[in-house]
């Protein structure tokens, strides 16, 4: 399988050393100042301020850094968890766990707090992932330092990059794709053929638990490509060659990551509370064809008033990369194409099936132009129901396509650069082109907003003296994608070693929904219907003694103890009325004790 000698240039005569400390020290600290500048509205208080768009991930990433951590270092099981959906508990597996982040980064978490720690990771991710391209298309693939900032910089903070890193720790992850290539390339050699599959095992490990669906596509990808151009004319010999010992070290790759993996993936396909599918539409999640033209939100031409709402929502700005993009990238498919030998055409060759399968994959079930939905098949129709793949949205198939433009734009720099156009008309016209593709698209800072304090009822440890070791206590609302306090409180006990309390409900993906698959939260009972709808209304629902007793139902299924209300609660869509839901659990369960900064009911359980 390519190495990428099919595109590379002729190495420099200059030392490696020499020629790339200078390019390594600007790439280091352009992607530093960009990943810190997406992030700079957090780091104004890591600790008090939240993503607009998207509060509710933001706290569940923290819940999972501190519950991973406090699980490792307290001999928990990592994968599985009773503190949260009582009784009948959660299954991470099946969820993003990031487990990998949250034992690496424990003593962070310790140290300063989940909300900080993941205001660090999202930084690095960003930062790494523009690193790690770099530094494969520099080090293994032997562009200029030029060429692979160009590359680099640019997949690292593409518009999808930018857009999830509206608190998704997990796609933000992007460092992980090109050690993938170059792990999976390695395998090519004949020498050290098991070490090799080994390495690439344990990163297969580590790619699952920090972002599942990630390696899902980059594996499809990879197997897109490497099928075509082994099948090309011009590589097809040399892939017959090379195809017994690749394979080879494939078998060695599947057994390392099976060993590692064993239990995850048991519980996953196997496991209790696992699902299959999820609730997302993908109708609703899937790119719209007038999306890769248009401009992201979080960027220069989107300050400007540019952009469009054609995502489901701000952190899945999956394409969306300007038409003046697209028409670089064709030119620079073109001025590459016509100055390559077959075996470099071969490589673009299977480049470019690669971005046309997964721009069309993308679209989804059904084609959407500007918003209008249009009666054409499409192959993601006949795909999507397929075990693994009815578990991803189709919208993010398109971020596979960012990293395939990078690389074309870092070959066509190198070649430029080797073989400028003899006529200044034409060198302009490329500095233009470059310019005027990618300056639009510089991002800009995430929008945040200061997020309600934790009570010092949580912070001060005095909820210990309310609850039994272990015991459920329930902020109202209960926790829900909705109202994330919850987990917010318990990853704030977990991280300080407080101790444990478990939680109703919570945010978590579990089964529940249609025709077997999954949905957000379990299953809806009275009480959280009835502190929900006097949140949004301001109103005190209907009581009758009737709905009293399933409510005290609903308390003794989920073993509550103590139910606790903040004098402010963290809406992540809508604002909230305190005093509502106040007045309404005071009809249901009596007057409540004033206690620090909440206000707190002790239920007696029969």
């Amino acid at each position: 399988m390519p190495t990428s000698p099919s595109l590379a240039p002729s190495p420099p005569s200059v030392p490696r050393a020499v020629r790339d400390r200078r390019a390594d020290l600007v790439v280091v600290v352009a992607a530093l100042i960009l990943a810190v500048w997406v992030t700079s509205g957090l780091w104004r208080d890591p600790n008090g301020r939240a993503i607009t768009v998207n509060s509710s991930d933001q706290a569940l990433f923290e819940w999972l850094l501190a519950f991973g951590g406090h699980a490792v270092t307290h001999g928990e099981n990592p994968l599985f968890t009773y503190l949260i959906n009582v009784p009948d508990g959660v299954n991470l597996a099946v969820n993003t766990s990031i487990t990998v982040y949250a034992v690496v980064f424990a003593p962070l978490t310790y140290l300063i707090g989940p909300p900080a720690t993941f205001l660090v990771i999202l930084t690095l991710n960003l930062a790494a992932t523009a690193l790690a391209w770099y530094w494969l298309l520099s080090r293994q693939f032997g562009l200029s330092g030029l060429a692979a900032g160009v590359g680099g910089l640019f997949v690292g903070f593409s518009p999808g990059m930018v857009s999830h890193a509206n608190a998704h720790l997990n796609w933000t992850a992007g460092w992980l794709v090109p050690l993938l290539i170059w792990r999976v390339f390695a395998l090519r050699r004949p020498e050290s053929r098991l070490r090799n599959g080994v390495i690439l095992g344990v990163l297969v490990a580590v790619a699952f638990s920090i972002a599942a669906e990630g390696l899902f596509f980059t594996a499809l990808a990879l197997g897109v490509f490497v099928a075509v151009w082994a099948l090309h004319p011009a590589t097809r010999a040399e892939a017959r060659a090379v195809l017994p010992g690749f394979l080879g070290g494939l078998g060695v790759t599947a057994v390392t990551a099976g060993v590692l993996l064993a239990y995850p993936l048991w519980l996953h396909f196997a496991g209790p509370q696992r699902f299959h599918g999820t609730g997302f539409d993908p109708v609703i999640h899937s790119e719209d064809i007038a999306a890769y033209g248009a401009w992201p939100s979080r960027s220069v031409a989107g300050e400007a008033g540019l952009d469009t709402p054609l995502a489901p929502n701000p952190t899945e700005e999956n394409s969306f990369f300007g038409f003046p993009l697209l028409v670089l990238t064709v030119a620079c498919l073109v001025l590459l194409w016509r100055r390559a030998t077959p075996g470099r055409r071969a490589t673009l060759w299977a480049l470019g099936v690669v971005a046309v399968t997964f721009t069309v994959l993308s679209f989804g079930p059904v084609a959407k132009i500007d918003g209008r939905r249009i009666d054409l098949p499409l192959p993601f129709d006949l795909l999507g129901e397929l075990p693994v793949v009815n578990a991803a949205l189709p919208a993010r198939l398109a971020l596979v396509v960012a990293p395939v433009i990078g690389v074309l734009l870092a070959y066509a720099v190198d070649q430029l650069r080797a073989d400028p156009p003899r006529r200044r008309p034409a060198r302009l016209a490329w500095g233009a082109g470059f310019a005027v593709a990618l300056l639009p698209l510089l991002p800009t800072p995430l929008l945040t907003v200061a997020r309600e304090p934790i009570p010092r009822f949580i912070t001060s440890g005095t909820w210990t003296e309310y609850v039994s070791p272990g015991g459920v206590l329930t902020p109202l609302p209960l926790t829900l994608d909705v109202y994330p306090d919850g987990q917010r409180w318990q990853a704030h006990a977990l991280a300080h070693r407080q101790g444990e309390f478990a939680i109703p409900a919570g945010f978590f993906l579990g089964p529940g929904g249609p025709d077997g698959r999954g949905q957000i939260g379990p299953p809806r009972r009275l009480l959280s219907d009835l502190m929900d709808q006097a949140g949004r209304t301001g109103l005190v629902p209907i009581i009758t003694t009737g709905t009293i007793d399933v409510v005290r139902a609903d308390v003794r299924h989920w073993r509550i103890e103590t139910l606790v209300l903040a004098d402010e609660v963290h809406g992540a869509k809508w604002p909230v009325d305190e005093d509502a839901i106040r007045r309404t659990a005071t009809v249901l369960f009596g007057e409540p004790q004033r206690v620090d900064d909440v206000w707190v009911w002790r239920v007696r359980q029969d």
